[in-house]
């Protein structure tokens, strides 16, 4: 019998590119999303030095999440360790939208540049008010299970589906905290 082995890490060490934002699924859990910014540079054949800058679309849960966006702020150094992650929707046209995140398990602050953290209210004002520009109805909780996984997809514009679908997850779920 073969057995497939997969491994999805993730190791960065960037910038804060905006500030967290905070914000609350249906069903309670805390979700903060921020972005970080890599640079790699190289010489090129001719002996010119090239650079190029990724950006890095970031997701905090729960006690993590409430961490991030009481110490963080734009332009601070961090560490992050987590996994890839990538979110579907369907937008007001219907068309199918990606989005892919890094689901952190572990963050520290390298260097916060004599900056203090935006803080816990700040963050949440800013998820109530939107200005984290998503537009997806919908913010998957971090561990869906699988009929609620579904059960979401489709009902992404049905909001009475999506009820449904968090108390199915929440009946599944086994009760352990990954925090």
């Amino acid at each position: 019998m073969a057995t497939s082995r997969s491994l999805n890490k993730v190791l960065l060490i960037g910038n804060l590119t905006r500030n967290p934002v905070l914000r609350s699924t249906a069903n309670g859990s805390t979700v903060c999303t921020f972005g970080v910014a890599t640079n790699d540079s190289w010489k090129d054949s001719s002996g010119n030095v090239q650079e190029r800058t990724e950006f890095h679309n970031v997701v905090a849960w729960n006690k993590l999440a409430e961490i991030c966006a009481q110490i963080l702020a734009t332009g601070m150094l961090v560490w992050i360790e987590g996994e890839l992650r990538t979110r579907t929707w369907e937008d007001g046209n219907g068309g199918r939208k990606y989005k892919t995140e890094i689901k952190i398990n572990d963050m520290k602050l390298l260097d916060d540049k004599d900056k203090k953290g935006v803080g816990i209210e700040e963050a949440k004002k800013a998820g109530d008010s939107g200005e984290a520009g998503e537009t997806e109805l919908v913010i998957e909780d971090e561990k869906p299970s699988a009929p609620a996984t579904r059960e979401r997809k489709a009902a992404v514009a049905q909001p009475e589906k999506i009820e449904k679908a968090e108390k199915e997850k929440d009946k599944s779920e086994d009760g352990d905290d990954l925090f």
